[in-house]
């Protein structure tokens, strides 16, 4: 018997974390935060005896520091993971004290948490009491893992996955196992052919160009900004990079294993123009393309190239990711209006979309099931998980839609 319960992320897009007993093992894999205007928490995590983590993403990891100052458990994640993981996590903290949010962690914590971290390598067997934990590619951002836990029934937690091939990293497998937590950020939407975004995106930034504007791209620090990098590769603009990416690439090209191309990666980095101070902001607005942290306007350099150019309708913000419901990039997506240091004003400058998601559209989550060929699928993190739960139901799947704090067994 397996008993498990979200603390949260079952629903909603965020604050994902997921208590499993399995064989008398406890274990807990993830522990996030939910990045809105306050933060939202997870519910208290149970006793543990380790504890797991996909990839760095703040919805997935951002209150791990809260768990390694209550409990001596190991913690595992790719190399990858582990090397990006505190610029994330010191980034929150700095967050919380600017925009006056109760601080939900030290950097003492953070420390101390990454004290408790035991890498992992994909395919290599880390072994908990009567259980053999697997870590496979999740194709989501580089390091990023689904983990298979095998006893006498084996279930696989995919966390975040793409099935694609993208610029960044490789598309992630289906594995055979009898238990499927899928996510379901997609669920009833499907993204359109990725040729066709990257063309579209392409030709906006030529057309922002030719009448003089200036692109920017708000985009993650984490994955998207690589990722935005190496399609701009063989373009011949003024391009610069602020923000938390910078650093990121760096590590990333440290562990070249978990790139699809180290090579590209190195010479995009070396192509692009870096911000590495306040006066080198000047020369970035008379660039062509800005490429700039963060992804949902909630903070960091993006604001202030936004306030400077948002009467320019030459210019064009170009938003390259997912944004979550009550962010400051939802309400510019659904208002036209941002919220530039504690006030609301028009933007003028020209707002597009552009969907280069990490994550497995609709029909590609319906064609990961099938290869699983799972006997139970729990769907999680998600706010449309019904229409997925009725498509994989028409295929005489046994699907379980949990909410957070219930308890199931399967």
């Amino acid at each position: 018997m397996i008993k498990g319960k979200f603390l949260g992320g079952a629903s909603e897009i965020g604050s994902l974390g997921l208590h499993l007993t399995m064989d008398d093992t406890k274990i807990l894999i993830e522990y996030g935060l939910t990045p809105t205007k306050p933060p939202a928490y997870p519910l208290p995590a149970p006793p543990m005896d380790a504890v797991f983590l996909t990839h760095a993403h703040l919805d997935h990891s951002g209150m791990l520091p809260r768990i390694s100052s209550q409990y001596d458990s190991n913690i595992y994640m790719t190399e990858s993971t582990m090397a990006v993981l505190p610029l994330l996590l010191n980034d929150t903290i700095k967050v919380a004290e600017l925009e006056g949010f109760p601080i939900p962690y030290m950097k003492e914590e953070v420390e101390n948490l990454m004290g408790a971290i035991v890498p992992v390598k994909y395919c290599e067997v880390v072994e908990l009491g009567e259980i053999e934990v697997v870590p496979h590619n999740a194709g989501h951002i580089p390091g990023s893992a689904m983990y298979e836990l095998k006893s006498e029934k084996n279930l696989l937690f995919t966390g975040d996955i793409n099935t694609i091939n993208t610029h960044l990293v490789w598309g992630a497998k289906p594995v055979k196992t009898d238990v499927l937590i899928m996510e379901s950020t997609y669920a009833g939407r499907e993204h359109p052919p990725r040729d066709e975004v990257e063309k579209e995106f392409l030709d906006k930034i030529d057309e922002v160009v030719g009448r003089g504007g200036i692109a920017i791209v708000p985009a993650f620090a984490v994955g998207r900004t690589q990722e935005i990098m190496l399609i701009l590769e063989k373009t011949d603009y003024n391009i610069w990079l602020d923000g938390m990416g910078r650093f990121v690439n760096n590590i990333y090209l440290k562990y070249p294993k978990y790139l699809r191309s180290a090579k590209r990666l190195k010479k995009a980095r070396n192509k692009i123009k870096i911000v590495r101070r306040r006066s080198d902001r000047k020369k970035a607005l008379k660039g062509e393309v800005i490429i700039t942290t963060g992804g949902m306007l909630e903070g960091g350099p993006v604001l202030h190239y936004i306030n400077y150019l948002k009467n320019d309708t030459k210019s064009a913000i170009l938003l390259t990711g997912y944004q979550v419901e009550g962010t400051n990039g939802r309400l510019l997506m659904d208002e036209g209006i941002l919220d530039l240091y504690g006030v609301k004003e028009k933007i003028d400058s020209e707002i597009s979309f552009f969907d280069f998601s990490a994550h497995a559209g609709h029909s590609e989550l319906m064609e990961f099931a099938r290869k699983c060929s799972p006997e139970k699928i729990i769907l999680m993190h998600g706010d449309n998980r019904d229409t997925l739960a009725k498509d994989l139901r028409k295929e005489d799947f046994e699907v379980i839609v949990p909410q957070n704090a219930q308890e199931i067994e399967f």
